[in-house]
């Protein structure tokens, strides 16, 4: 873990490099140090998905409205501060990457951390 999961209308695939954020906010993810200069994250448990919503409403249903939902799975345990801090980070890099976007439509963004213990985990990985 982490695992960061993109929803986002599909309006916006014309206009946003999907992969590209994709890849900004892994490595802003597995790049992130704390205090002490250690990982945060894990490189190998990092994850970042993305899928566009081919059906949606957005506000009053205008078309040119876009939003981008961010919901970030981690196990608990970490300081609040440095919770802020990754969350700081992480709308700082989908800001840059939607900025450009904004003559052309009206978008919003949502980051939500779910801190939540696993009742089961298990893992499989290849060699």
């Amino acid at each position: 873990m982490p695992h960061l999961k993109i929803d986002y209308t599909v309006n916006l695939d014309a206009h946003l490099d999907v992969p590209a954020l994709c890849t900004a906010l892994c490595a802003t993810l597995t790049g992130y140090r704390d205090d002490t200069g250690k990982n945060v994250f894990p490189l190998l448990g990092t994850r970042v998905l993305a899928a566009p919503a081919p059906y949606f409403a957005v506000a009053d249903g205008a078309p040119d409205r876009a939003f981008v939902y961010l919901n970030l799975r981690l196990t608990p345990g970490r300081p609040q501060a440095l919770l802020d801090a990754i969350g700081a980070a992480l709308l700082a890099e989908v800001e840059r990457h939607l900025a450009p976007i904004t003559t052309l439509r009206s978008i919003r963004a949502t980051l939500h951390f779910d801190e939540t213990p696993p009742s089961y985990e298990g893992k499989w990985a290849s060699a």
